[in-house]
Protein backbone atom coordinates (compact mmCIF):
# COMPACT_ATOMS: atom_id res chain seq x y z
CA UNK A 1 0.00 0.00 0.00
CA UNK A 2 1.58 3.23 -0.83
CA UNK A 3 2.73 5.23 2.06
CA UNK A 4 0.06 8.58 0.77
CA UNK A 5 -2.56 5.90 1.08
CA UNK A 6 -1.55 4.52 4.27
CA UNK A 7 -1.35 8.05 5.83
CA UNK A 8 -4.69 8.76 4.81
CA UNK A 9 -6.22 6.37 6.48
CA UNK A 10 -3.93 6.47 8.85
CA UNK A 11 -5.32 9.98 9.65
CA UNK A 12 -8.87 9.26 9.28
CA UNK A 13 -8.72 6.73 11.89
CA UNK A 14 -7.36 9.23 14.32
CA UNK A 15 -9.85 11.94 13.18
CA UNK A 16 -12.99 9.34 14.10
CA UNK A 17 -11.38 8.27 17.04
CA UNK A 18 -11.17 12.27 18.48
CA UNK A 19 -14.54 13.11 17.60
CA UNK A 20 -16.09 10.42 19.31
CA UNK A 21 -15.58 12.23 22.46
CA UNK A 22 -16.60 15.64 21.55
CA UNK A 23 -20.72 15.47 22.82
CA UNK A 24 -23.23 16.10 20.19
CA UNK A 25 -21.23 15.57 17.30
CA UNK A 26 -20.90 12.49 15.18
CA UNK A 27 -18.12 11.22 13.27
CA UNK A 28 -20.71 11.62 10.04
CA UNK A 29 -21.37 15.10 10.21
CA UNK A 30 -17.66 16.07 10.58
CA UNK A 31 -15.68 13.53 8.29
CA UNK A 32 -18.83 14.56 5.24
CA UNK A 33 -18.56 17.94 4.06
CA UNK A 34 -22.20 18.98 3.90
CA UNK A 35 -24.88 17.47 6.45
CA UNK A 36 -27.58 16.28 3.60
CA UNK A 37 -29.90 14.52 6.52
CA UNK A 38 -32.87 17.14 8.01
CA UNK A 39 -34.68 13.94 9.24
CA UNK A 40 -37.10 15.79 11.96
CA UNK A 41 -39.09 18.74 12.74
CA UNK A 42 -35.56 20.20 14.24
CA UNK A 43 -33.04 18.99 12.54
CA UNK A 44 -30.44 16.42 12.95
CA UNK A 45 -30.02 16.74 16.86
CA UNK A 46 -33.32 18.29 17.23
CA UNK A 47 -31.80 21.93 18.27
CA UNK A 48 -32.30 23.71 14.88
CA UNK A 49 -28.91 23.78 14.08
CA UNK A 50 -27.54 22.80 10.44
CA UNK A 51 -23.54 21.22 11.35
CA UNK A 52 -21.58 21.78 8.42
CA UNK A 53 -23.86 23.54 6.63
CA UNK A 54 -23.84 26.99 4.16
CA UNK A 55 -27.39 27.67 2.73
CA UNK A 56 -27.50 31.61 1.54
CA UNK A 57 -27.85 34.67 3.52
CA UNK A 58 -30.27 36.29 1.32
CA UNK A 59 -33.09 35.63 -1.45
CA UNK A 60 -36.47 36.81 -2.41
CA UNK A 61 -38.53 35.61 -5.30
CA UNK A 62 -36.22 36.47 -8.19
CA UNK A 63 -33.06 35.83 -6.08
CA UNK A 64 -31.67 32.41 -5.23
CA UNK A 65 -34.45 30.18 -5.85
CA UNK A 66 -33.45 27.15 -7.10
CA UNK A 67 -36.85 25.65 -7.02
CA UNK A 68 -40.50 26.19 -6.55
CA UNK A 69 -43.59 23.26 -6.37
CA UNK A 70 -46.39 23.66 -5.40
CA UNK A 71 -48.04 22.17 -2.24
CA UNK A 72 -51.87 21.17 -2.07
CA UNK A 73 -54.24 21.68 0.73
CA UNK A 74 -52.93 23.24 4.23
CA UNK A 75 -50.14 22.69 6.05
CA UNK A 76 -47.61 24.00 8.86
CA UNK A 77 -45.23 20.66 9.51
CA UNK A 78 -41.73 21.20 8.54
CA UNK A 79 -40.59 19.41 5.60
CA UNK A 80 -37.85 16.31 6.08
CA UNK A 81 -35.11 15.53 4.43
CA UNK A 82 -33.11 12.19 3.74
CA UNK A 83 -30.20 13.13 1.42
CA UNK A 84 -32.49 13.76 -1.70
CA UNK A 85 -35.75 12.75 -0.91
CA UNK A 86 -38.04 15.38 1.07
CA UNK A 87 -41.00 14.45 2.84
CA UNK A 88 -44.26 16.94 3.28
CA UNK A 89 -47.64 16.00 5.27
CA UNK A 90 -50.29 18.11 4.14
CA UNK A 91 -54.70 18.24 4.54
CA UNK A 92 -56.36 18.56 1.75
CA UNK A 93 -60.45 19.56 2.43
CA UNK A 94 -62.57 17.92 -0.55
CA UNK A 95 -65.93 18.72 -1.81
CA UNK A 96 -66.68 15.59 -0.57
CA UNK A 97 -69.66 16.56 2.28
CA UNK A 98 -70.34 14.69 5.82
CA UNK A 99 -73.94 13.20 5.82
CA UNK A 100 -73.55 13.82 9.60
CA UNK A 101 -71.65 16.85 10.79
CA UNK A 102 -69.40 16.54 14.23
CA UNK A 103 -70.51 18.06 17.23
CA UNK A 104 -68.12 20.67 18.72
CA UNK A 105 -67.65 20.54 22.55
CA UNK A 106 -69.13 22.72 24.85
CA UNK A 107 -65.89 24.07 25.93
CA UNK A 108 -64.32 24.61 21.92
CA UNK A 109 -64.37 27.33 20.44
CA UNK A 110 -63.91 26.42 16.80
CA UNK A 111 -66.94 24.13 14.80
CA UNK A 112 -65.55 20.83 12.78
CA UNK A 113 -65.50 20.94 9.31
CA UNK A 114 -68.28 19.40 6.82
CA UNK A 115 -66.39 18.17 4.40
CA UNK A 116 -64.28 15.06 4.33
CA UNK A 117 -60.01 16.01 4.10
CA UNK A 118 -57.66 13.47 2.41
CA UNK A 119 -54.34 13.46 5.38
CA UNK A 120 -51.71 14.01 2.28
CA UNK A 121 -48.10 12.44 2.35
CA UNK A 122 -46.11 13.43 -0.47
CA UNK A 123 -42.51 13.23 -1.04
CA UNK A 124 -40.49 15.81 -3.44
CA UNK A 125 -37.05 14.96 -5.44
CA UNK A 126 -34.35 17.33 -3.41
CA UNK A 127 -32.63 18.29 -6.45
CA UNK A 128 -35.28 19.32 -8.61
CA UNK A 129 -38.77 19.75 -6.85
CA UNK A 130 -40.41 16.88 -8.58
CA UNK A 131 -42.98 15.16 -6.66
CA UNK A 132 -41.73 11.63 -6.44
CA UNK A 133 -45.05 10.14 -4.79
CA UNK A 134 -47.94 10.90 -3.05
CA UNK A 135 -50.47 8.79 -0.77
CA UNK A 136 -53.64 9.55 1.24
CA UNK A 137 -53.07 8.01 4.39
CA UNK A 138 -56.63 8.19 4.87
CA UNK A 139 -59.65 10.07 4.38
CA UNK A 140 -61.63 11.30 7.32
CA UNK A 141 -64.28 14.71 8.23
CA UNK A 142 -62.33 15.81 11.41
CA UNK A 143 -63.90 15.30 15.14
CA UNK A 144 -63.46 18.80 16.04
CA UNK A 145 -62.41 22.07 14.72
CA UNK A 146 -58.77 23.92 15.13
CA UNK A 147 -57.50 27.47 15.40
CA UNK A 148 -57.69 29.77 12.84
CA UNK A 149 -53.46 29.96 12.91
CA UNK A 150 -53.47 26.08 13.28
CA UNK A 151 -53.94 23.45 9.81
CA UNK A 152 -54.93 19.59 10.01
CA UNK A 153 -51.50 18.96 9.41
CA UNK A 154 -49.43 21.04 11.60
CA UNK A 155 -47.47 17.57 13.30
CA UNK A 156 -44.38 16.96 10.92
CA UNK A 157 -42.72 13.57 10.04
CA UNK A 158 -39.93 11.51 11.17
CA UNK A 159 -37.33 9.42 9.39
CA UNK A 160 -34.68 7.06 10.53
CA UNK A 161 -33.72 6.75 6.58
CA UNK A 162 -35.23 3.16 6.41
CA UNK A 163 -38.64 4.20 7.65
CA UNK A 164 -40.92 7.56 7.12
CA UNK A 165 -43.31 7.90 10.42
CA UNK A 166 -46.41 10.21 10.28
CA UNK A 167 -48.63 11.35 12.61
CA UNK A 168 -52.15 13.45 12.18
CA UNK A 169 -53.18 12.55 15.64
CA UNK A 170 -56.79 11.69 15.82
CA UNK A 171 -56.63 10.59 12.46
CA UNK A 172 -53.77 7.55 13.11
CA UNK A 173 -49.95 7.27 13.18
CA UNK A 174 -48.84 6.01 9.83
CA UNK A 175 -45.47 4.31 8.93
CA UNK A 176 -44.14 3.94 5.56
CA UNK A 177 -40.59 2.86 3.37
CA UNK A 178 -38.85 5.69 1.91
CA UNK A 179 -40.96 4.45 -1.69
CA UNK A 180 -44.41 5.46 -0.19
CA UNK A 181 -45.43 1.53 0.27
CA UNK A 182 -47.54 1.21 3.97
CA UNK A 183 -45.94 -0.70 6.97
CA UNK A 184 -47.90 -0.27 9.10
CA UNK A 185 -50.89 1.95 11.17
CA UNK A 186 -52.05 3.12 14.60
CA UNK A 187 -55.15 4.74 15.83
CA UNK A 188 -54.46 5.55 19.25
CA UNK A 189 -58.07 7.56 19.66
CA UNK A 190 -58.95 10.84 19.48
CA UNK A 191 -57.51 13.49 20.87
CA UNK A 192 -60.21 16.97 22.69
CA UNK A 193 -57.80 19.60 22.78
CA UNK A 194 -58.27 22.83 24.62
CA UNK A 195 -61.11 25.07 23.21
CA UNK A 196 -60.85 22.64 19.98
CA UNK A 197 -57.41 24.75 19.02
CA UNK A 198 -56.17 21.68 17.06
CA UNK A 199 -53.24 18.86 17.18
CA UNK A 200 -49.58 19.74 16.08
CA UNK A 201 -47.27 17.64 18.36
CA UNK A 202 -44.56 15.91 16.28
CA UNK A 203 -43.51 11.79 16.86
CA UNK A 204 -39.94 11.20 17.68
CA UNK A 205 -38.11 8.28 16.67
CA UNK A 206 -34.88 6.87 18.31
CA UNK A 207 -33.57 3.78 17.63
CA UNK A 208 -36.31 1.17 17.73
CA UNK A 209 -38.83 3.50 19.55
CA UNK A 210 -41.07 5.68 18.30
CA UNK A 211 -42.42 8.26 20.81
CA UNK A 212 -45.85 9.64 20.83
CA UNK A 213 -47.30 12.56 22.98
CA UNK A 214 -50.76 13.03 23.58
CA UNK A 215 -51.65 15.27 25.91
CA UNK A 216 -55.83 17.07 25.73
CA UNK A 217 -58.49 17.68 27.68
CA UNK A 218 -59.47 13.75 28.47
CA UNK A 219 -56.87 10.87 30.47
CA UNK A 220 -53.29 12.67 28.41
CA UNK A 221 -50.27 9.87 27.71
CA UNK A 222 -47.18 9.13 26.38
CA UNK A 223 -46.69 5.86 24.38
CA UNK A 224 -43.92 4.36 23.06
CA UNK A 225 -44.32 2.28 20.02
CA UNK A 226 -42.02 -0.30 18.04
CA UNK A 227 -41.00 1.92 14.95
CA UNK A 228 -41.04 -1.87 13.15
CA UNK A 229 -44.07 -2.69 13.86
CA UNK A 230 -46.36 -0.33 15.36
CA UNK A 231 -47.19 -2.17 18.43
CA UNK A 232 -47.07 -0.42 21.54
CA UNK A 233 -43.85 -1.13 24.32
CA UNK A 234 -45.18 1.05 26.80
CA UNK A 235 -47.52 3.69 27.99
CA UNK A 236 -47.54 6.23 30.37
CA UNK A 237 -50.67 8.32 31.49
CA UNK A 238 -49.96 11.94 32.38
CA UNK A 239 -51.33 14.38 34.45
CA UNK A 240 -51.24 17.39 31.98
CA UNK A 241 -54.14 19.28 29.70
CA UNK A 242 -53.28 19.97 26.51
CA UNK A 243 -49.86 20.86 24.93
CA UNK A 244 -48.24 20.64 21.43
CA UNK A 245 -44.66 20.36 22.52
CA UNK A 246 -42.54 17.75 20.79
CA UNK A 247 -40.59 15.38 22.95
CA UNK A 248 -36.71 15.04 23.69
CA UNK A 249 -34.81 12.25 23.70
CA UNK A 250 -31.12 12.66 24.99
CA UNK A 251 -28.55 9.81 26.18
CA UNK A 252 -27.50 10.62 29.70
CA UNK A 253 -25.69 8.46 32.39
CA UNK A 254 -26.20 5.35 30.46
CA UNK A 255 -30.21 5.86 30.10
CA UNK A 256 -32.19 7.08 27.52
CA UNK A 257 -34.38 10.35 28.57
CA UNK A 258 -37.73 10.84 27.14
CA UNK A 259 -37.79 14.79 27.89
CA UNK A 260 -41.64 16.08 27.71
CA UNK A 261 -42.68 19.86 28.45
CA UNK A 262 -46.23 20.15 29.68
CA UNK A 263 -48.04 22.81 31.58
CA UNK A 264 -48.31 21.16 34.91
CA UNK A 265 -44.74 19.67 34.60
CA UNK A 266 -41.65 19.07 32.36
CA UNK A 267 -40.64 15.43 33.10
CA UNK A 268 -37.94 13.16 31.90
CA UNK A 269 -38.92 9.08 31.35
CA UNK A 270 -36.73 6.49 30.62
CA UNK A 271 -37.01 5.38 27.28
CA UNK A 272 -36.36 1.59 27.88
CA UNK A 273 -39.27 1.49 30.90
CA UNK A 274 -41.42 4.87 31.40
CA UNK A 275 -40.61 5.62 34.52
CA UNK A 276 -40.52 9.27 35.63
CA UNK A 277 -36.79 10.12 36.50
CA UNK A 278 -37.26 13.76 37.24
CA UNK A 279 -39.67 16.46 36.70
CA UNK A 280 -40.21 20.39 37.18
CA UNK A 281 -43.15 22.41 37.60
CA UNK A 282 -43.07 26.05 37.25
CA UNK A 283 -44.27 26.56 33.33
CA UNK A 284 -47.05 29.06 31.92
CA UNK A 285 -50.30 26.96 30.21
CA UNK A 286 -50.62 25.63 26.82
CA UNK A 287 -46.92 24.73 26.73
CA UNK A 288 -46.11 24.48 22.89
CA UNK A 289 -41.91 25.13 22.59
CA UNK A 290 -40.14 21.78 22.58
CA UNK A 291 -37.10 21.49 25.60
CA UNK A 292 -33.36 21.67 23.93
CA UNK A 293 -30.45 20.71 24.73
CA UNK A 294 -26.76 21.97 25.37
CA UNK A 295 -23.99 19.52 27.31
CA UNK A 296 -25.83 18.35 30.37
CA UNK A 297 -28.53 20.23 30.99
CA UNK A 298 -31.60 20.85 29.19
CA UNK A 299 -33.57 24.15 28.92
CA UNK A 300 -37.43 24.45 28.86
CA UNK A 301 -39.64 27.73 27.82
CA UNK A 302 -43.02 28.49 27.68
CA UNK A 303 -45.09 31.77 27.48
CA UNK A 304 -48.82 32.10 27.43
CA UNK A 305 -49.94 35.05 29.59
CA UNK A 306 -46.60 34.56 31.31
CA UNK A 307 -43.05 33.74 31.21
CA UNK A 308 -40.99 30.89 32.17
CA UNK A 309 -37.37 29.29 31.24
CA UNK A 310 -35.49 26.96 33.01
CA UNK A 311 -32.19 24.99 33.22
CA UNK A 312 -32.55 21.33 34.60
CA UNK A 313 -29.30 18.99 34.50
CA UNK A 314 -29.98 15.86 33.15
CA UNK A 315 -28.38 14.37 36.42
CA UNK A 316 -31.24 15.37 38.36
CA UNK A 317 -33.60 12.90 39.60
CA UNK A 318 -37.07 13.19 40.97
CA UNK A 319 -39.09 16.08 41.72
CA UNK A 320 -37.11 19.44 41.70
CA UNK A 321 -39.75 21.98 41.45
CA UNK A 322 -38.46 25.04 43.65
CA UNK A 323 -35.19 23.31 44.49
CA UNK A 324 -31.47 24.47 44.05
CA UNK A 325 -31.31 21.52 41.39
CA UNK A 326 -32.76 24.31 38.56
CA UNK A 327 -29.77 25.94 37.42
CA UNK A 328 -31.58 29.07 36.67
CA UNK A 329 -34.99 30.65 36.16
CA UNK A 330 -35.77 33.54 33.59
CA UNK A 331 -38.94 35.19 33.74
CA UNK A 332 -39.21 37.43 30.84
CA UNK A 333 -39.89 37.84 27.65
CA UNK A 334 -39.82 33.58 26.82
CA UNK A 335 -41.32 32.42 23.78
CA UNK A 336 -45.56 31.43 23.43
CA UNK A 337 -45.55 29.05 19.83
CA UNK A 338 -41.83 28.91 18.50
CA UNK A 339 -38.79 27.11 20.69
CA UNK A 340 -35.24 28.80 21.13
CA UNK A 341 -32.10 28.15 19.71
CA UNK A 342 -28.57 27.00 21.18
CA UNK A 343 -25.50 28.77 19.78
CA UNK A 344 -22.24 27.88 21.70
CA UNK A 345 -23.13 29.42 25.03
CA UNK A 346 -25.74 32.08 24.16
CA UNK A 347 -29.67 30.88 23.64
CA UNK A 348 -32.06 33.00 21.48
CA UNK A 349 -35.52 32.93 21.96
CA UNK A 350 -38.35 35.49 21.26
CA UNK A 351 -41.09 37.19 23.34
CA UNK A 352 -44.67 35.22 22.98
CA UNK A 353 -45.19 35.17 18.79
CA UNK A 354 -43.16 38.80 18.50
CA UNK A 355 -39.76 39.59 16.66
CA UNK A 356 -38.76 40.89 20.53
CA UNK A 357 -35.34 38.63 20.81
CA UNK A 358 -33.63 37.95 24.09
CA UNK A 359 -30.33 36.10 24.24
CA UNK A 360 -28.85 34.35 27.72
CA UNK A 361 -25.95 33.15 28.55
CA UNK A 362 -26.66 29.05 28.97
CA UNK A 363 -24.89 28.85 31.65
CA UNK A 364 -26.19 31.17 34.02
CA UNK A 365 -28.97 32.55 32.67
CA UNK A 366 -27.62 36.68 32.98
CA UNK A 367 -29.01 38.27 29.30
CA UNK A 368 -26.23 38.85 26.88
CA UNK A 369 -29.01 41.04 25.31
CA UNK A 370 -32.63 41.75 25.96
CA UNK A 371 -35.82 42.12 24.34
CA UNK A 372 -34.51 43.73 21.00
CA UNK A 373 -36.62 44.41 17.99
CA UNK A 374 -35.93 41.69 14.93
CA UNK A 375 -36.39 44.14 11.93
CA UNK A 376 -39.64 43.75 10.07
CA UNK A 377 -40.74 40.63 12.65
CA UNK A 378 -44.19 40.61 13.46
CA UNK A 379 -46.18 37.61 14.19
CA UNK A 380 -43.69 34.51 14.35
CA UNK A 381 -44.74 31.01 15.05
CA UNK A 382 -41.80 29.16 13.19
CA UNK A 383 -39.08 27.86 15.36
CA UNK A 384 -35.23 29.77 14.21
CA UNK A 385 -32.36 27.69 12.88
CA UNK A 386 -28.58 28.26 12.44
CA UNK A 387 -25.87 27.35 10.53
CA UNK A 388 -22.48 28.49 9.95
CA UNK A 389 -22.77 30.88 12.19
CA UNK A 390 -25.53 32.49 11.09
CA UNK A 391 -29.44 32.15 12.99
CA UNK A 392 -32.67 32.56 10.64
CA UNK A 393 -36.08 33.91 12.47
CA UNK A 394 -39.31 33.69 10.39
CA UNK A 395 -42.30 35.03 10.88
CA UNK A 396 -46.17 34.68 9.45
CA UNK A 397 -46.02 36.96 6.85
CA UNK A 398 -43.08 35.06 4.97
CA UNK A 399 -40.78 37.83 6.05
CA UNK A 400 -36.86 35.78 7.40
CA UNK A 401 -34.40 38.19 9.44
CA UNK A 402 -30.69 37.08 9.15
CA UNK A 403 -28.24 37.86 12.35
CA UNK A 404 -24.96 37.00 12.73
CA UNK A 405 -24.33 34.88 16.03
CA UNK A 406 -22.75 36.80 19.05
CA UNK A 407 -23.05 39.33 21.88
CA UNK A 408 -24.44 42.42 20.03
CA UNK A 409 -27.49 41.91 17.64
CA UNK A 410 -26.20 42.41 14.37
CA UNK A 411 -28.71 42.00 11.49
CA UNK A 412 -27.36 40.97 8.16
CA UNK A 413 -30.04 40.52 5.80
CA UNK A 414 -34.21 40.89 5.39
CA UNK A 415 -35.89 38.62 2.94
CA UNK A 416 -39.34 37.77 2.13
CA UNK A 417 -41.39 35.41 0.03
CA UNK A 418 -44.60 37.11 0.25
CA UNK A 419 -46.82 34.06 1.55
CA UNK A 420 -47.39 33.52 4.75
CA UNK A 421 -45.14 31.22 6.65
CA UNK A 422 -46.08 28.94 9.88
CA UNK A 423 -43.32 25.74 8.79
CA UNK A 424 -39.71 25.76 10.80
CA UNK A 425 -37.39 26.27 8.09
CA UNK A 426 -34.99 23.17 7.10
CA UNK A 427 -32.08 23.07 5.96
CA UNK A 428 -29.35 20.79 4.27
CA UNK A 429 -25.98 21.12 2.51
CA UNK A 430 -26.07 24.72 0.84
CA UNK A 431 -29.64 24.65 0.96
CA UNK A 432 -32.43 26.12 2.40
CA UNK A 433 -36.36 24.93 2.19
CA UNK A 434 -39.03 27.25 3.11
CA UNK A 435 -42.99 25.62 3.38
CA UNK A 436 -45.21 28.47 3.00
CA UNK A 437 -48.94 28.13 2.63
CA UNK A 438 -49.06 27.27 -0.86
CA UNK A 439 -45.51 26.21 -1.70
CA UNK A 440 -42.15 24.37 -1.24
CA UNK A 441 -39.48 26.77 -1.84
CA UNK A 442 -35.31 25.61 -2.38
CA UNK A 443 -33.34 28.86 -1.55
CA UNK A 444 -29.58 28.08 -2.65
CA UNK A 445 -26.82 30.38 -4.09
CA UNK A 446 -27.08 30.92 -7.81
CA UNK A 447 -23.65 31.18 -8.07
CA UNK A 448 -22.83 27.96 -6.63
Amino acid sequence: MPFRTRFIQHACIVLLTTIAFIPGVSAEEVVSPLNLHWPQWRGPQADGVARNCDPPMEWSLSKNVKWKTPIPGEGSATPIVWEDQMFVVAALATDRVATTTPRADEEAKTQPPAVYYQFLVLSFDRRTGKQLWRQVACEQVPHEGKHNTNTYASASPTTDGRRLYVSFGSRGIYCYDLGGQLLWTRDLGEMRTRYGWGEATSPVVYGDSLVINWDHEDQSFIEVLDAATGETKWKADRDEPTSWATPLIVEHAGRTQVIANGTNRVRSYDLATGDVIWECGGQSVNAIPSPILAGGTVFCMSGYRSSAALAIPLSATGDITGTDHVLWHHRQGTPYVPSPIIVDDHIYFTGSNTGILTCLDIRTGKPIFERQRLPELKNVYASPVAANGLIYFTDRNGTTVVIRHGSDLEVLAINNLAEPIDASPAIVGNQLFLRTANHLYCIENEAR
